[in-house]
């Protein structure tokens, strides 16, 4: 099953989540600040995409950390920041048994589900 890795009020997590129910895919969604994320689904994702594509260096909360926090950015040090700021994951992970994606786009979408391989994705 696809599950959805998101905050409930990120825009681009919405229209995922509807492409989804108005196309009759099945997922659950994770809310990664409601639900919690863990160490365990970070390195989860990373071992299937580059962990840099995990992390949100656009996003304002990155951008009220403090540089010292931020410089020499390396995977357990980016998975500890997300875990404190789940804001800092780049969203929607999409995750499923044949890919793990991050952003979404319909067209990207549908050709995830047709590959059934590692994927990724940046949008939104």
């Amino acid at each position: 099953m696809l599950t959805v890795f998101g905050i409930k009020n990120c825009d681009t997590c919405r229209k995922a989540c509807k492409h989804f129910t108005e196309n009759g895919i099945e997922f659950h969604f994770h809310d990664v600040r409601d639900d919690g994320l863990d160490v365990q689904m970070l390195a989860r994702w990373a071992n299937r995409l580059d962990w840099t594509q995990l992390l949100n260096k656009k996003s304002l909360t990155w951008r009220k950390i403090p540089e010292i926090e931020r410089a020499d950015i390396m995977a357990d040090k980016a998975f500890a920041l997300m875990i404190k700021n789940p804001t800092l994951v780049k969203r929607p992970v999409l995750e499923s048994d044949g890919f793990v994606a991050v952003g979404f786009s319909e067209k990207h979408f549908g050709e995830y589900l047709n590959a059934g391989s590692k994927s990724t994705e940046k949008s939104g």
